[in-house]
């Protein structure tokens, strides 16, 4: 009885009385209500997640591939000229990406460039063991073009297309990206003391100073060098119209890959890129990265409206092929139909915003290359600017995440990662880690050869001969 009474007191004091708590079977209740709520909102959670995830993966598998393109049949067998500082890095990407997917063989260098600068020959091409011994599919890293040496690579039915840029805008892109190697560049105080007076620095009998007068030309495989007349632009216009099927205008890129997309009846998502290389320039009323079109360039490049026709004409050969060539890209562009053309752009630039807001942190804008997390996607340092990066967003799905990392990884590791799958069994590039630096690029003895370090490399398409793709990349 006394032991009753003591338990008693004990239930009393802990407050575990009934008439304190309430009957028992309240107690039940609430803690199965409790439960069923945790647990749904748990539910909740995985379900959010799941649908997220399964509305990502759906936007790559999107059947919403544009416009119809009839009954056209896809191209397989592709060849790019990547010329200079003309986002041509971009465009690589495109076919980077395309030949991955659909497995394809790709006519890979022995380096990270075909000899360049000296002319394109076959036996740069890694695998090449005569003509038409084995086949290519895509071709598009860096040559000096020779037309005959590359049909001994590809099929005869390839589509050859290749990409030009303002020489103006384009000097002013080599000048920041070669200026350490250009030995015309070195020379000069800035870009409008090079203008002012081109035959003071340049001497063309100095290696890199293809970099300083009609760079498009040289690419191409012509005489960049020749005194300008009328008849022998003219007799490079031709050609270039007889070997290439598309020439393609770098400040109207949109428009560009729509006929791109059209020419090679490929779908509208094979197209839609991230602009890579983008270099930042200084900031703006307190922005950090300004649109690359529209930025101020830093003193060492500024330019005034003189300079800049001294510049066109001392790139004579260069910006008669690019007005030759606009013409024909806006004739082009009649033929598809203005109206259609921007309804297409719009479908374009509306994917593009989807993937980028799908894919990439910040807003989907470029961030400097120590921002990115992820080393080995971190685009190479060159010249006077910092190149620019991108970022992944975080908690991708792995199908969703590969398909992003393709959109964003710089050309360099993406060469790497196409040439140890296509040659399994071949021994580790001569030069592991130097990505464009190895092999035929020019070195200073100071240079900084990593990535991401401030270091030097080619074109700002990642390769380009010493530094990367510049504001339009």
């Amino acid at each position: 009885m006394v032991f009753k009474w003591r338990a008693r007191r004990m239930r009393l004091r802990l407050g575990l009385g009934c008439y304190r708590v309430g009957p028992l079977w309240l107690w039940k209740a609430l803690l199965v209500f409790v439960a069923i709520a945790f647990a749904g909102q748990l539910l909740g959670v995985i379900y959010n997640k799941s649908l997220q995830q399964d509305r990502l993966r759906s936007l790559f598998s999107s059947d919403s591939q544009g416009l119809s393109l009839g009954s056209c049949r896809s191209h397989s067998h592709v060849m790019f000229l990547k010329t200079h500082k003309t986002a041509s890095s971009t465009v690589l990407n495109i076919l980077y990406r395309y030949g991955e997917e659909k497995d394809l063989r790709f006519a890979l260098p022995l380096g990270y460039q075909f000899g360049y600068p000296l002319p394109f020959n076959a036996h740069r091409v890694k695998g090449y063991r005569g003509p038409r011994v084995a086949e290519f599919s895509i071709m598009g890293n860096h040559m000096r073009f020779n037309k005959p040496e590359v049909g001994k690579v590809m099929p005869d039915d390839t589509f050859y297309f290749s990409i030009l840029r303002d020489p103006v805008a384009l000097a002013e892109s080599s000048y920041a990206y070669y200026k350490v190697v250009a030995p015309a560049f070195k020379k000069a105080k800035g870009l409008g003391d090079f203008a002012d007076n081109p035959l003071k620095y340049y001497d063309p009998r100095l290696r890199n100073n293809h970099y300083a007068r009609n760079l498009l030309s040289f690419d191409f495989g012509l005489d960049h060098n020749a005194n300008f007349s009328t008849t022998l632009a003219q007799r490079g216009e031709v050609a270039i119209r007889h070997a290439f099927k598309l020439i393609l205008v770098s400040e109207y890129f949109d428009e560009s890959m729509i006929l791109l997309r059209h020419a090679l009846c490929w779908p509208l998502d094979a197209v839609v890129s991230f602009s890579l290389n983008a270099r930042q320039q200084k900031p703006s009323k307190g922005s950090s990265w300004v649109d690359k079109a529209a930025a101020a360039q830093p003193p060492a490049m500024a330019l005034t409206d003189n300079q800049r026709q001294k510049l066109r004409e001392w790139n004579a050969l260069d910006w008669h092929l690019y007005q030759a060539f606009n013409r024909s890209f806006w004739d082009e562009v009649d033929r598809f139909g203005r109206a259609r053309m921007d309804q297409e752009v719009v479908l374009l630039q509306t994917r593009r915003k989807l993937l980028a807001k799908a894919c990439l942190r910040d807003g989907g804008r470029p961030v400097e290359a120590s921002r990115i997390r992820n080393k080995a996607i971190r685009p190479f340092q060159s010249g006077l600017v910092k190149i620019l990066g991108y970022e992944l967003q975080p908690g991708l799905d792995n199908a969703t995440r590969q398909a992003c990392l393709r959109m964003i990884r710089p050309e360099i590791q993406y060469k790497d990662l196409l040439d140890a799958r296509q040659f399994r069994r071949a021994a580790p590039p001569a030069c592991p880690g130097l990505g464009s630096l190895c092999e035929e690029r020019p070195l200073l003895p100071t240079q900084d050869r990593r990535a991401g370090s401030g270091g030097r490399r080619e074109d700002g398409g990642g390769g380009e001969g010493l530094g990367r793709e510049s504001v339009i990349s």
